[in-house]
């Protein structure tokens, strides 16, 4: 395993095993809360962008009032933080939410190929706030020089390694959340 990024898999599957014997933690619903979440972060970006164009402030008090609902949603995914890890997994929701946008103006405009590296991108980012927000992400010892999709050993079960017996981070984060997260189980 990568020395600047360890994941703990057996640690990650061990809470989804819990989690299928009844544990409180529903990642269906918390999936659905996340997507919210990131449109809750859009309308305030919205209510900012209108209130500086239109002049009219009471724009802001709508923010505001969206900011708090946010930030009572989010706390029920977000149980346990430290440092920053609190607006990196908001600024990971948003910028997943972006890209999607912005690969879906692609797709509009036939740009296939644009679109499909948006939408790699934004899934990526989704899965890293998953795995930061689920103990599968442990940034102990992370180095400056080093990039977050080094390579770290893990072969996939549902898509075969880039080289004999590797996988990016995102790979590996992708496939654990595939396995944690089904929106199809009620």
């Amino acid at each position: 395993m990568a020395k600047s990024l360890s994941m703990d898999l057996d640690g990650f599957m061990n809470k989804i095993k819990k989690m299928e014997h009844g544990e409180k933690l529903d990642l269906s619903s918390d999936e659905d809360l996340s997507i919210a979440i990131m449109n809750l972060i859009s309308i305030e970006e919205h209510l900012f962008f209108t209130a500086n164009k239109t002049g009219k402030a009471s724009y802001y008090d709508l923010l505001y009032e969206i900011r708090e609902i946010r930030k009572q949603l989010l706390k029920r995914i977000i149980k346990q933080y430290e440092g920053e890890v609190w607006c990196i997994s908001k600024h990971l929701l948003a910028s997943s939410m972006r890209l999607m946008e912005v690969g879906t103006k692609a797709l509009t405009k036939g740009d296939n190929k644009d679109a499909e590296d948006l939408f790699k991108k934004s899934y990526d980012l989704y899965t890293l706030f998953w795995g930061l927000n689920m103990g599968a992400v442990k940034l102990d010892g992370i180095k400056k020089d080093k990039s977050l999709a080094a390579k770290v050993d893990f072969i996939s079960d549902d898509k075969p390694a880039k080289k004999k017996g590797q996988a990016s981070v995102f790979d590996k984060l992708g496939a654990m959340v595939k396995k944690a997260i089904d929106c199809c189980i009620e």
